[in-house]
């Protein structure tokens, strides 16, 4: 068995406070491919234990579209030694609480409990990887659980098809062309041994990192896992994934989607860019900041605030493991028309590409990231999820503490010369998103 120590300090500056943080943390492999990464931090007695598997929603197959997330509820189901419908109740007796969620790339399970029921999580983590039960009952049960959370997240929801139509349109051989709910029919369509499959070819050590942070000490904790993980056996080799690459955008397409759900029209526009590992991808993360980010963005006050045409605006960067997108879009406001928003956004994009931002905006653009970054590990919980997902994701587990490096190494040139590369009419979706009755 492997180990490696990283005891790494990064210095973060506060504009208000001017205060610091260190993240430590340990990390190592079990013989069976099981990747650990232990935190230490006793300031209060909690602890996270986390899973995250290397299965999402790319990961399924034609025709059988949401067996990650799925697979996100049938888990808790029960085990072999967890009775059916008691695992939040195991939880919640013990003080503590739990949940889980699916993206296009990761599912992750935790618990968070009194620091003095480490072992309980363990053990019930440990449950899932090696006894999970899959059966008829435990399916149709959390069949109807997925139905009722695509009824009110997606299909009764305003603007609830935006993600799924833009996926589709935006890729076309590669799988995060669906959303990760997926289709119903194919849900309905399984069979019982698809799921168990399922559960053998990714539910594997080998194929998930364990996370266990807080109010620990490393070396008996380090004997707990080894004692809870170490016997669990591979059912597969380690997943590997074919590389699959979408033919570059090179002509603007035109697209229109109906909602019954909404009664306020929307233009949108998508982009692709790259993979989070990209540096690009931070920059992307600058520009939504800079177009959208607050009641002093740009669009914001050209289109809500100056010009009074637009009743909200958006533009965020998704950056997955593969591709991203980046998507604009602007609400009307009374009955101006959505070639005007867009005149608008294409006019705030020209700037981008044209013109440095100044010295004072960037310098804002900074202190915002500075606070942001630290703010997502102020938790142990955030600390946990950070920690797994920066190493399975992103290929290196100390970006929890050095990832603002590559924001801080950003440059005003580096922001105009992204615009130009990616924010590109040649290169986009343009959806025209409308209530049914536009039809």
């Amino acid at each position: 068995m492997k180990n490696k120590l990283y005891t790494i300090a990064c210095g973060l500056l506060i504009a208000a406070s001017g205060s610091a943080q260190e993240v430590e943390f340990t990390e190592y492999d079990l013989d069976n491919g099981l990747h650990v990464i232990l935190h230490q931090e006793n300031k209060a007695p909690v602890v996270t234990v986390g899973v995250m598997y290397h299965v999402g929603a790319k990961d399924e197959e034609a025709g059988r579209t949401g067996f990650a997330h799925f697979f996100e509820h049938l888990l808790f189901e029960g085990t072999k030694n967890i009775e059916r419908g008691k695992w939040f109740d195991i939880v919640s007796a013990n003080g503590g609480r739990n949940n889980a969620n699916t993206t296009q790339d990761r599912t992750y399970y935790y618990e968070t409990l009194p620091s003095n029921n480490l072992e309980l999580g363990l053990w019930m983590e440990s449950e899932r990887m090696l006894h999970p039960v899959i059966n008829k009952i435990g399916v149709d049960t959390q069949n109807e659980v997925v139905k009722e959370e695509k009824r009110q997240s997606y299909d009764n929801r305003p603007y609830g098809k935006v993600q799924a139509t833009t996926a589709k349109l935006m890729f076309k051989k590669h799988p995060y062309n669906h959303t990760t709910i997926g289709e119903m029919k194919d849900l309905d369509a399984a069979k019982l041994e698809e799921f168990i499959a399922f559960n053998k070819k990714f539910y594997n050590p080998n194929n998930a990192t364990l996370v266990v942070a807080g109010d620990i000490n490393i070396e008996s904790a380090k004997k707990m896992i080894s004692d809870y993980f170490g016997s669990i056996k591979n059912n597969n080799e380690k997943t590997t994934r074919p590389v699959i690459k979408e033919e570059p955008i090179t002509e603007e397409f035109f697209a229109k989607e109906t909602d019954a759900n909404i009664q306020i029209p929307a233009k949108i526009l998508v982009y692709r860019t790259p993979k989070r590992t990209d540096k690009e991808s931070y920059v992307l993360d600058y520009i939504s900041t800079i177009l959208t980010g607050g009641n002093s963005s740009r669009m914001y006050k050209s289109m809500v605030e100056d010009k009074k045409i637009a009743l909200q605006v958006f533009a965020f960067a998704s950056s997955q493991e593969d591709y991203g997108t980046y998507l604009m879009a602007a609400l009307p406001l009374g009955d101006v028309g959505l070639d005007k928003l867009q005149a608008e956004m294409d006019a705030e994009i020209e700037k981008l590409q044209n013109e440095l931002i100044s010295e004072r905006e960037f310098n804002k653009l900074q202190n915002q990231f500075e606070n942001n970054f630290v703010n997502s590990n102020s938790s142990i919980e955030g600390i946990a999820n950070s920690l797994a997902r920066y190493n399975m994701l992103l290929g290196d587990t100390n970006l929890i503490n050095k990832e603002i490096e590559i924001y801080r190494s950003i440059t005003r040139e580096d922001i105009q010369n992204v615009a130009k590369k990616y924010l590109n009419k040649n290169q986009r979706l343009n959806l025209d998103y409308l209530p049914e009755s536009s039809k």
